[in-house]
């Protein structure tokens, strides 16, 4: 019994496979589509076994996803250049270190491609993919993109929505990223001189609340600046 168990559960995790007409049947296109897309090296070249082709569901996402991208208007020339852009950038297993060493409050976010898109409605571009993977906001995990901060992608939607341009957007993250590492730093030396390293997980709210207050009262003194000189 146990040894028909763990056949049955290899069996189910088997990856699937389609011939040509069976994987544009499942995606519902043509098969004139699928082999397309393929000479637009839209997909990944399938497994051969002599002049067959086979595919799996890596594929079959991959043209859920064109077909999603291109209902949203994307075009298949856009769709190939953001493939390439997500293919070449950070696999998600370098996360960890962009999170932190295990205690990190950040909460990754998984996205498909169309999902992301419809976060950034028309900004989700060749360049703008290829910032956020060289900040390492995001990586690729198999066919899903991950997002490493909710809060990072919720703020940066956001704007996008009150019309802020997205690089505009991606720009402002890489200088603050740079005044963040600089205050870690002071507030890291100034608890290891005068404590421990180990206090550091329990000091770590006090850093943020005077961080969030300094740049609280930072806009409010920008503001009044403003309000005593209309022609600045």
């Amino acid at each position: 019994m146990a040894k028909e168990e763990t056949e049955a559960a290899k069996a189910a995790k088997a990856v699937r496979e389609y011939r040509t007409e069976e994987l544009a049947e499942a995606a519902g296109i043509p098969v004139r589509t699928l082999r397309f897309y393929r000479e637009r090296k839209l997909l990944p070249p399938p497994r051969r076994e002599g002049r067959i082709a086979w595919y799996d569901d890596h594929h079959l996402a991959r043209l859920r996803t064109i077909a999603a991208l291109l209902e949203r208007g994307h075009t298949l020339g856009g769709i190939a250049e953001l493939t390439a852009a997500f293919e070449s950038g950070r696999d998600v297993s370098q996360l960890g270190e962009l999170l932190g060493i295990g205690w990190s409050e950040e909460t990754p976010v998984r996205l498909t491609p169309e999902a992301l898109a419809d976060y950034f409605e028309g900004e989700v571009t060749p360049e703008n993919l290829a910032a956020s993977l060289d900040l390492g906001y995001v990586a690729a995990d198999g066919d899903e993109i991950v997002h490493v901060s909710r809060r990072l992608l919720d703020v940066s939607s956001a704007l996008v929505r009150e019309g802020v341009p997205l690089s505009a957007v991606l720009e402002t993250g890489r200088r603050v990223r740079e005044h963040a590492d600089a205050l870690a730093t002071l507030f890291t030396e100034l608890i290891a001189t005068h404590l421990s390293e180990d206090a550091l997980p329990r000091l770590r709210p006090l850093a943020k609340s005077v961080v969030e207050a300094e740049l609280s009262m930072a806009m409010d003194r920008l503001r009044t600046r403003a309000d005593q000189d209309p022609s600045s």
